[in-house]
C-alpha cells in the first residue's frame, strides 16, 4: 500500500514583504540608490533568476544579519531578442518579446522582496524609498492575491 503525503500551502509559505518600485533608473543605479538611502548592501547576484529557457531576470541581494532579513531586488521585465529568418523583404529581422516576472503588475519596473517575520512593511522604510530621486512611486503588494508568486521563490 502506498502512503500519500500532501503538504498544505501554508507549510511552504515564507514570510516576506513585496514592494513594487516604479522607476526609470537602470537596475544597478537603483540598487546603488537603495543602498545609499536605506543603508543596505545590495549586490548583483552571480546568477540570474531563470524562469524558463527564454527568460532570466537580474537579481540584487543582501543578507541583513543584524535584523534577520533577506533583501532581494528583482527586475520585473525581461526582453528577449529573436532573429526571424524569412526569404522576403523582411529577411533577418529582429523581434523582441517582453516577459514579466509578475504578469499581474506589468507596469512595475522592479520588485523589492524582503524576507522577514512580519508580513507588514515599516512605513518609515516606504517613506525613505519614496524620497529617492527618480523613484516615481513605491507601494506594498499583497502577496496572498498574487497568481504568479511561485516566480518569487529564489
Amino acid at each position: 500500500m502506498i502512503t500519500l503525503h500532501k503538504f498544505s500551502d501554508d507549510f511552504c509559505e515564507e514570510n516576506y514583504v513585496l514592494i513594487a518600485l516604479h522607476s526609470g533608473l537602470e537596475d544597478y543605479a537603483l540598487a546603488y540608490a537603495l543602498n545609499r538611502t536605506l543603508k543596505t548592501s545590495l549586490k548583483r547576484s552571480k546568477t540570474d533568476l531563470d524562469i524558463s529557457n527564454e527568460t532570466s531576470f537580474p537579481i540584487y541581494e543582501w543578507k541583513d544579519e543584524l535584523n534577520d532579513r533577506y533583501w532581494t531586488m528583482i527586475v520585473n521585465t525581461s526582453i528577449k531578442d529573436e532573429y526571424l529568418e524569412f526569404d522576403d523583404l523582411f529577411s533577418n529581422e529582429t523581434s523582441s518579446t517582453v516577459y514579466h516576472l509578475i504578469p499581474e503588475y506589468k507596469d512595475v519596473d522592479y520588485l523589492l522582496k524582503i524576507e522577514q517575520e512580519e508580513d507588514e512593511i515599516d512605513s518609515a522604510l516606504l517613506d525613505s524609498i519614496l524620497k529617492i530621486p527618480k523613484i516615481i512611486t513605491a507601494y506594498q503588494i499583497e502577496t496572498n492575491k498574487l497568481k504568479s508568486k511561485q516566480n518569487l521563490i529564489i
